[in-house]
């Protein structure tokens, strides 16, 4: 997983799969999905992500149950 945030142009673009985009669906103003052949999600990004969050250039990551 990447995540990025490029503040030239204030996205922020989160990479879950390396795999070619087949479709991408603005799923609600200004939120993009792309989507790989099969229906599975790739990408995630976010435009003028500084107005929608707090810190855009900060990310904190956290492993959920991890051992």
């Amino acid at each position: 997983m990447q995540v990025i945030y490029d503040s030239k142009t204030d996205t922020l673009t989160i990479i879950f799969s390396d795999v070619s985009v087949s479709e991408s669906d603005e799923d609600k103003p200004g939120i993009i999905l792309d989507y790989d052949s099969d229906g599975n999600i790739v990408s995630l990004e976010i435009l003028d992500a500084s107005k929608r969050i707090v810190q855009p250039n900060k990310i904190e990551y956290e492993l959920s149950g991890a051992k």
